[in-house]
């Protein structure tokens, strides 16, 4: 029987490095990493793709064009990463409210 590797804790600051992770785990990693950063009120995210040939920032893009919580991304500044680096703007949570019976 193996052993399965330990989820790496991500910190949810904002910040996403992809530097350590396989392209296959960035369809699932993406959208839970930007779910945790709504939850802790992190509407701006800077996803580092790095620079490379671009199949990672490409994937990147890929992922975040089907997100309807994304409201927009863009290659980051200069100082930011310029284009191995993504900022994204995702929308606030909306409070999710019970429905009030009708009478």
């Amino acid at each position: 029987m193996m052993n399965e590797p330990n989820p790496i804790k991500l910190p949810i600051d904002g910040t996403l490095d992809l530097h350590t992770f396989q392209p296959g785990e960035l369809k699932k990693l993406v959208p839970e990493y930007l779910a945790a950063c709504r939850k802790q009120g992190i509407f701006r995210v800077r996803i580092i793709h790095g620079k490379g040939i671009g199949i990672l920032q490409r994937t990147v893009h890929s992922i975040l064009r089907q997100m309807p919580e994304v409201i927009s991304f863009q290659l980051a500044e200069q100082g930011q990463g310029s284009w191995g680096a993504t900022i994204v703007a995702i929308r606030p949570q909306t409070p999710s409210h019970p429905q009030k019976p009708l009478k």
